[in-house]
């Protein structure tokens, strides 16, 4: 299983940890950024990272029917997670602002389901995912990310959450930013801001 400080290093080589003034796609503001698709860029980086997350898993959750995981960011991690623990893998799309199911995709009443993102910050992409397992009359069985970056104040999901890395990285309201952040050009990397 790879540590931390193993796995913090992996994302500051990939350049998946960014410094900067963000607007992230919770709309809350942070001084530090991850884009997890930097780190998945380099398959033979990620595979180490997916290989301890799987482990975690493995140990915290049995009996697997199916994982979920939201487009777009989540779907190669949960790719890899489902090729590993040998699971089906399906993912979940936006469709005019909501979450469905196409592609032929579907969850059987009853299944157990895994819900699998990149990055969890606020739990916002994840508890959508969950009215999609309700609503197919499945069970949810947990949450699982490769970094977690949530925080008791921000997070809405109340299960918890088998991560490979957790980061305490403050963010804050548009009203109420210090003043080293306010000075540093917005970037908007969030995938639900793209249109």
């Amino acid at each position: 299983m790879l540590s931390l400080k193993d796995s913090l290093a992996v994302l500051k080589k990939t350049e998946a940890l960014k410094e900067g003034h963000f607007v992230l796609s919770s709309g809350l503001h942070s001084s530090q950024y991850v884009q997890c698709a930097k780190l998945l860029s380099f398959p033979n980086k990620a595979e180490n990272l997916c290989k301890s997350l799987a482990y975690k898993i493995k140990k915290n959750f049995k009996n697997i029917d199916i994982i979920l995981s939201p487009a777009i960011g989540g779907i190669v991690v949960g790719y890899e997670i489902g090729r590993i623990l040998k699971v089906e893998t399906i993912f979940c799309e936006r469709v005019k602002g909501k979450f469905k199911l196409r592609r032929g995709f579907s969850i059987n009443p009853k299944s157990k389901v895994l819900i699998i993102e990149d990055v969890i910050t606020t739990g916002k992409s994840s508890l959508e995912c969950v009215k999609l397992i309700n609503s197919n009359k499945a069970k949810l069985i947990g949450f699982a990310c490769i970094i977690d970056r949530s925080n008791k104040k921000q997070l809405k999901i109340k299960n918890k959450i088998v991560s490979q890395i957790k980061l305490n990285i403050p963010t804050y309201k548009k009203n109420n930013l210090p003043e080293f952040l306010k000075k540093i050009p917005v970037s908007s990397p969030g995938s639900r801001r793209i249109k």
